[in-house]
């Protein structure tokens, strides 16, 4: 009983710890000019100023940085998800010359952090001609190491009565990967949909890096020239993140399910 006690103690505490600074976000996006510099601070506004949301929407083009962050998230998740499966599926399913060393790469490619290949990719993408275009943002990050990884570990767990089954009913080796084994690969899908969406939604450098015009800049970047805009109004600046973190709640909540499925796979729970 004291075990569970601890655990419990232990899991409300860091809980807390993740949550304070976002509620103490929400908290700043609610208030009044004079309450964000008082002293001492105070956690619940006085009054609560949902006009801090209106206005950061009208001010900066919030909808125009919205819609670009859509479509270079909407773009980077379907795409990873169609290579991301199609070669998890040869990795699990197929043996090629080669098949090991493959592998190997993947796996290579998921300990390099992004930040030491920036220059190479935009080295790349310039001279693709695809520099400041959404495009650019997309195409260099269109399937990674983590998402091959992650679906050939998912079809590895598909019996292999299974497919010996299809093949015998006449399946190729495309209707076998769409119609028999994607479809039992949910919850690996589920997972990948939420870290690719939250990995993409939330990235700053690389986007920073790629777009110069204001008109094609995703919602991060455009947060992030808010500081400037605005010098000491930091109620815009905290209304404008909580909006950014709206579809990041909803996806979540959303595949959450498939989500713990997928997370728990294999370990026997």
């Amino acid at each position: 009983m004291s075990g569970r006690i601890l655990r419990y103690t232990i899991i409300l505490f860091f809980g807390a710890a993740a949550a304070i600074p976002f509620l103490w976000l929400l908290s700043t996006s609610l208030k009044g000019a004079e309450e964000i510099f008082a002293f001492p601070p105070s956690f619940i506004p006085d009054t609560l100023n949902t006009g801090n949301y209106t206005g950061v929407w009208e001010s900066i083009s919030f909808g125009v940085y919205t819609l670009n962050s859509i479509i270079v998230v909407s773009v980077t998740v379907l795409l990873n998800l169609l290579l991301a499966s199609l070669a998890g599926f040869a990795l699990a399913r197929l043996n090629f010359p080669g098949k090991s060393i493959f592998f190997l790469l993947v796996l290579a490619a998921m300990m390099i952090p992004k930040e030491i290949i920036i220059i190479p990719l935009y080295s790349t993408v310039l001279a693709l001609g695809l520099d400041d275009t959404l495009a650019g943002v997309i195409l260099p990050f269109a399937v990674e190491g983590f998402s091959i990884f992650l679906m050939r570990q998912a079809f590895l767990q598909i019996p292999k009565e299974i497919e010996e089954a299809a093949i015998m009913d006449g399946c190729s080796l495309l209707t076998l990967w769409y119609r028999v084994m994607l479809p039992m690969t949910k919850p690996a899908i589920g997972t990948l949909v939420i870290f690719t969406f939250i990995g993409t939604w939330g990235d700053f450098i690389w986007p920073l890096v790629v777009l110069k015009n204001s008109e094609n800049y995703t919602l991060q970047v455009g947060l992030s020239y808010m500081t400037g805009t605005f010098v000491n109004n930091y109620r815009y600046v905290a209304a404008g993140s909580v909006l950014a973190l709206i579809p990041v709640l909803v996806v979540f909540l959303t595949m959450q399910k498939q989500f713990r499925r997928g997370v728990f796979a294999g370990t026997g729970k």
